[in-house]
């Protein structure tokens, strides 16, 4: 009997979850026809300013960007857009989005696989289209995304997507961008009985502990490497075969460090196998700027909201990061953890302007900066000509959450629906109390 109502209540469980997630906006349909949209302040992304813009684009590329361009007159549909903003998509670099629904319900986490040296794990399988999250980071300007796995020393590979799909193929603007993987670090604290449980461990043992992490972490790569130089093995290794495109330089190798010490180990270790490191994180970067330069390293930069790692920090460093960075002439990505928060990337770009840097130079950041650390700027993260028609109108500042408000959006020609289910929420609600009143 308790088996049965407890079936019962795991099957009401299961019901409620998938009503939870039934899809109520579909995907954009192809572009049919030109379209033309005038009169905007065009920011491209690159750091120029077009002032009463004109962008023409058709079968989902960009024909066109101008200054009081001429349209055509034939078989053209107009935007008028005089007054507003029109910006490039923004990108959300290193994210669980669409790995992740509901953190409290476990079987709708698939970020993260177990084990320490998963290269073969590909975060595009997993990704999730129906996911309810992507469509409140469209309302904001976020139209493409790099779901990355986490987890272990060696979590395996992302891929960048465009929001808007009907499943991971079509979302796919690049499958397998970058390999992911964490640098081993000694430890800021020592355990203890009373506080934690487990033995007390000196500095000494784990500095120790450390060391053989990276002595372990060398030698897979050595092995990938040794593997990769061969010819058709004879038993396939799926961890080393992951491994190929990042010795090949077809996959870039993102490695999360933080401190100086870190950063400057995990750069040294990449170029002994002739790789140049992306950086994530990236909390002391300021301190080894010429290093970086010298190396030209591309980081990826934690969203400034954040405390400082150390006490004698300067207690606004995390707000200074970006900005002491891209100013130094380091090609610097702003990211923020997680996949919920992903929709206050544009003001976390906004708050960097706050602390020292151009605003357009924070919109790279966010736009071409990221397209080149994921390989993908060729097609995507400015409004230049023979790009994907992947941008926005705002009818303000998109940086500046008291003005972002997005009007129409874009992915690759596509007029997507800036529907959303807070969106839906706030109107039935309103409309309850707004019955109730009368």
């Amino acid at each position: 009997m308790h088996t049965k109502k407890y079936l019962f209540s795991l099957a009401l469980s299961a019901t409620s979850l998938m009503c939870f997630a039934q899809a109520n906006i579909s995907p954009a349909k192809k572009q049919s026809k030109t379209i033309a949209i005038t009169g905007a302040t065009v920011h491209v992304g690159n750091g120029t300013v077009i002032e009463n813009g004109t962008i023409l684009f058709g079968n989902g590329k960009i024909i066109s960007v101008t200054a009081n361009g001429q349209v055509p007159q034939d078989d053209v549909m107009r935007i008028v857009a005089t007054g507003k903003h029109i910006y490039p998509g923004f990108i959300a670099a290193t994210t669980n989005l669409g790995l992740t629904e509901i953190e409290a319900v476990k079987a709708t986490l698939d970020f993260q696989e177990i084990g320490d040296y998963n290269s073969h794990i590909r975060s595009i399988v997993a990704y999730n289209t129906d996911s309810k999250v992507p469509a409140t980071l469209r309302s904001n300007g976020i139209l493409m995304a790099q779901p990355t796995p986490q987890g272990g020393t060696v979590s395996g590979s992302s891929s960048v997507v465009q929001l808007d799909a009907w499943n991971w193929e079509d979302a796919a603007l690049r499958t397998d961008d970058a390999m992911h993987m964490t640098w081993p670090v000694t430890l800021r604290f020592r355990g203890g009985f009373g506080g934690f449980g487990r033995p007390q461990q000196s500095p000494e043992a784990l500095a120790e502990r450390t060391q053989a992490a990276i002595t372990q972490l060398t030698s897979f790569f050595a092995e990938a490497k040794a593997y990769s130089e061969m010819g058709k093995p004879e038993v396939i290794n799926t961890r080393f075969e992951a491994m190929k495109r990042v010795f090949k330089g077809d996959e870039k190798l993102f490695i999360a460090a933080d401190s100086q010490k870190d950063i400057v180990a995990a750069v040294n270790f990449a170029k002994k196998f002739g790789i140049t490191p992306v950086i994530t994180g990236a909390d002391e970067a300021y301190l080894v700027i010429d290093f970086l330069k010298e190396n030209n390293i591309t980081l990826i930069v934690k969203q400034p909201h954040a405390l400082p790692n150390n006490n004698d920090d300067d207690v606004n460093m995390p707000y200074k990061n970006a900005a002491v960075l891209a100013n130094a002439g380091l090609n610097v990505v702003l990211s923020i953890d997680g996949y919920w928060q992903q929709r206050n990337l544009p003001f976390m770009a906004g708050t960097v302007t706050a602390w020292g840097l151009d605003k357009e130079k924070a919109l790279s950041t966010i736009t071409l900066n990221a397209a080149k650390a994921m390989g993908v700027d060729k097609t995507t993260g400015s409004i230049e000509t023979g790009k994907d028609a992947t941008f926005f109108i705002s009818a303000g500042d998109a940086l500046d959450m008291r003005t972002n408000k997005v009007e129409q959006a874009f992915i690759q020609g596509r007029d997507i629906n800036l529907d959303n289910l807070h969106k839906q929420l706030d109107k039935k609600f309103s409309d309850k109390y707004t019955a109730e009143k009368k």
